[in-house]
C-alpha cells in the first residue's frame, strides 16, 4: 500500500522525532553528536527554518522547529538532515541497510503554552532516561541555551518567551516551568505518542478543518465489530 502524503504546511511549528532503525544507536561518540549539530546548522542556513528546542539521545533525535515562508518545507529539511547524517555514519562505521526507522514523525504545535510544554518535554528526555538528574547536566540539548542564555548558534529567539515575562526574569520563569514539568515526570509521554496536532481545542479544530487531518494517530487494521471496549491482549 502506498504511503499517504504527509500534511506539513509551512509557517507552522513542528515537534519532529527521528529514530535509528530498530532503535539502534545513531550516536557513538562526541564527534557524532557534534557532526549532527553541524548538519542542523548547515540545513538551517539552507532552508531557513527556526529551531527552538532540540535533544540528541543515543538512538533518537527530537527537534522543535518552525518552517518559514521563504524556506524549505518540512520534508526537504528532514530529508537533507537525515541523509547527510546517515552518510556520515556509514562512512565512519561498518554499516549497511536502513539507517533511520521509517519516516520521521511530526506533530503540529500551537504557538503558545503548548509549545513550551512540548519544548520542556524534549529537553527533559535525558532526565526521564535516567542519564542525568538535571537537564542542564546534559550537553546535547537546547536546555542551557533556553534556560540560562548559553550561546548556541542553532537556537532562535523563542517566540513564547516574551509572553512569559517582559524583563530579564524570563529564563528564570522558564527554568521554573521546566521544573514543574520535571516533577510530573511522566507528563506528556503518552500525548506525544498519539498526537498529530498538539494545542488548545480552538487550534486543533482550526487545523483539522483547514487541512482535513486527524488530531490523533488512528490504529491500523480493521475496526472491531464489537461496540464494547475490549482490553488488548
Amino acid at each position: 500500500m502506498p504511503r499517504s502524503a504527509r500534511i506539513a504546511p509551512k509557517e507552522f511549528v513542528y515537534h519532529v522525532l527521528t529514530r535509528g532503525n530498530n532503535r539502534q544507536d545513531v550516536f557513538c561518540d562526541d564527534e557524532d553528536f557534534g557532526k549532527y549539530l553541524e548538519i542542523l546548522f548547515k540545513y538551517k542556513n539552507q532552508y531557513k527554518y527556526k529551531l527552538y528546542h532540540y535533544v540528541l539521545m543515543s538512538n533518537h533525535v527530537h527537534l522543535v522547529l518552525e518552517t518559514t515562508k521563504e524556506g524549505g518545507d518540512l520534508s526537504q529539511i528532514m530529508k537533507g538532515i537525515n541523509l547527510s547524517y546517515a552518510q556520515h555514519f556509514k562512512k565512519k562505521y561498518p554499516y549497511t541497510g536502513h539507517f533511520w526507522q521509517d519516516r520521521f514523525k511530526s506533530i503540529l504545535i500551537s504557538k503558545d503554552e503548548y509549545l513550551l510544554a512540548c519544548g520542556s518535554y524534549v529537553e527533559l528526555n535525558p532526565v526521564r532516561a535516567g542519564m542525568v538528574k538535571d537537564p542542564k547536566e546534559y550537553p546535547w540539548s537546547s536546555y542551557r541555551a533556553n534556560a540560562y542564555g548559553k550561546k548556541d548558534d542553532l537556537i532562535d529567539k523563542h517566540i513564547i518567551f516574551d509572553k512569559l515575562s517582559t524583563d530579564e526574569s524570563v529564563r528564570k520563569e522558564y527554568r521554573s516551568f521546566v521544573q514543574q514539568m520535571q516533577r510530573k515526570h511522566e507528563a506528556m509521554r503518552g500525548e506525544m505518542d498519539r498526537r498529530t496536532i498538539y494545542g488548545g481545542s480552538e487550534f486543533v479544530q482550526k487545523v483539522q478543518k483547514r487541512y482535513k487531518m486527524d488530531a490523533t494517530i488512528k490504529k491500523r487494521g480493521r475496526p472491531r465489530k464489537e461496540t464494547v471496549d475490549i482490553a488488548d491482549n
